[in-house]
């Protein structure tokens, strides 16, 4: 059960996802290429948004804040996935594990925001494109993403305080590939009711208030386009929000079943699962769609990469 710390289990073990170790071996190298491509894509995504001028724009802007943060995503959680495949399971200290914790639940909120003043930010774009210069400013952009990122870790530091207070006597085997909330509330030995109300309730703030604004910018964005005369116009106005609102709806389905419960759950099997979907596959797919569906993007990379090469060929032996 692991060896008590102030009352605390000093280590949790995460035990992934346990099968045969050719398959434990085969999963491991695809998780290690999506991990590895997803550091390049997103990488090389935002290198493109902050070395083009062109892109300096909210919508860009919001877009290297969103490959910013799946950049730190990962490295919180595949990191632990990556070693219970070599070694069937993944040791973490007591300190460590709520420090994971904390900064998920800073991200995941996060995200959700973020995904929110995305949809907000495409609103204007499109309802009001004469005033969108002045409606969506620098100065504005740049608040909104601060207040992104600053909920989410407020949030994140007020669900750990009542988690934190809880006490773990054992078993310390959390099946998960990262600590994650239901299954530590599932392991604590102490009254757990107010830490899953106070779960709960951010939860619902931090998923399904970003959830309506988004539901009602692309309300208002579906009844302008239809307004629009021309087929051309219209299929021109949607391509612009898209990629953001496939992102959306992976995103926001997963994080949804997962999280917007008020129980712990005790089945994790397909917990973790859709885990993978919204840590691992999301922040994999999402630079992706957005260049693959984004003319300014693919040419702005293109002309980096170019350019690049073109430069190192004229390099004097």
């Amino acid at each position: 059960m692991g060896n008590l710390s102030g009352g605390h289990i000093a280590e949790f073990v995460l035990v992934g996802f346990p099968t045969s170790p050719p398959l434990q071996l085969l999963l491991f190298v695809l998780f290690l290429t999506i991990y590895l491509l997803t550091l390049l894509e997103n990488t090389l995504f935002i290198s493109t948004i902050w070395l083009t001028p062109s892109l300096h724009r909210p919508m860009y802007f919001f877009l290297a804040h969103l490959s910013f943060l799946e950049l730190w995503y990962i490295n919180v959680t595949v990191p632990c996935l990556l070693g219970a495949f070599l070694t069937q399971d993944c040791r973490v200290s007591y300190v460590g594990c709520m420090t994971q914790l904390y900064f998920f639940i800073a991200l995941a909120c996060t995200e959700c925001v973020l995904l929110a003043v995305m949809a907000y930010d495409r609103y204007l774009a499109i309802c009001e494109p004469l005033r969108y210069p002045s409606l969506m400013p620098s100065s504005l952009a740049t608040c909104l993403a601060a207040s992104s990122w600053g909920s989410g870790f407020f949030s994140s530091m007020m669900k750990l305080l009542f988690i934190s207070r809880l006490s773990y006597c054992g078993p310390n085997i959390i099946n998960h590939f990262f600590c994650d909330i239901s299954p530590l509330l599932n392991l604590t030995c102490s009254d757990k009711e107010q830490a899953e109300l106070v779960d709960f309730l951010l939860a619902l703030v931090m998923i399904l208030l970003p959830l309506l604004a988004v539901v009602s910018s692309y309300t208002a964005i579906i009844a302008a386009i239809v307004r629009i005369p021309t087929a051309q116009g219209r299929r021109k106005a949607f391509s612009t929000c898209a990629c953001h609102l496939a992102v959306v709806v992976i995103y926001y389905s997963s994080t949804l079943f997962t999280y917007a419960r008020p129980r712990a759950m005790y089945t994790f099997n397909h917990n973790k699962v859709i885990s993978v979907l919204y840590t691992v596959i999301v922040p994999f797919l999402n630079p992706a769609i957005y260049c693959l569906r984004n003319r300014e993007v693919k040419d702005a990379l293109r002309k980096l990469v170019l350019g690049r090469c073109h430069s190192s060929r004229n390099v004097p032996d």
